[in-house]
């Protein structure tokens, strides 16, 4: 069974840093394309930065405009963690974020991942 359990969301001020953790059970986090997704209230969910498998990407992150320069993914296999460095936050970046892996994530798109975590709330503000 596979499982995603976030880790790292609170409170932080503007100009604030935050981690966030995603651990997987029940799969080999080396073998899926990752990502992370945010919903904002009154908002769809959107992707924020994903790692496909596709030949045609390789293994070059993607991330939506809006966090470039600012937020990082990465993964640690050995951990079977994969992880969401923000820095320099935003209030436009408070939402409840997602991680989510699938076997191939050709689009940064909710659509396209079938494994979701349970979300957790980031919240910008001073």
């Amino acid at each position: 069974q596979v499982q995603l359990v976030e880790s790292g969301g609170g409170l932080v001020q503007p100009g604030g840093s935050l981690r966030l953790s995603c651990v997987a059970s029940g799969v080999s986090l080396d073998n899926f394309a990752i990502g992370w997704f945010r919903q904002a209230p009154g908002k769809e969910r959107e992707g924020v930065s994903c790692i496909s498998l596709s030949s045609a990407t390789g293994d070059r992150a993607y991330y939506v405009d809006s966090v470039k320069g600012r937020f990082t993914i990465s993964r640690d296999n050995a951990e079977n963690t994969m992880y969401l460095q923000m820095s320099d936050l935003e209030p436009e970046d408070t939402a409840v974020y997602y991680c989510a892996i699938d076997q191939l994530g050709l689009k940064c798109q909710d659509s396209e991942y079938d494994y979701w975590g349970q979300g957790t709330q980031v919240t910008v503000s001073s």
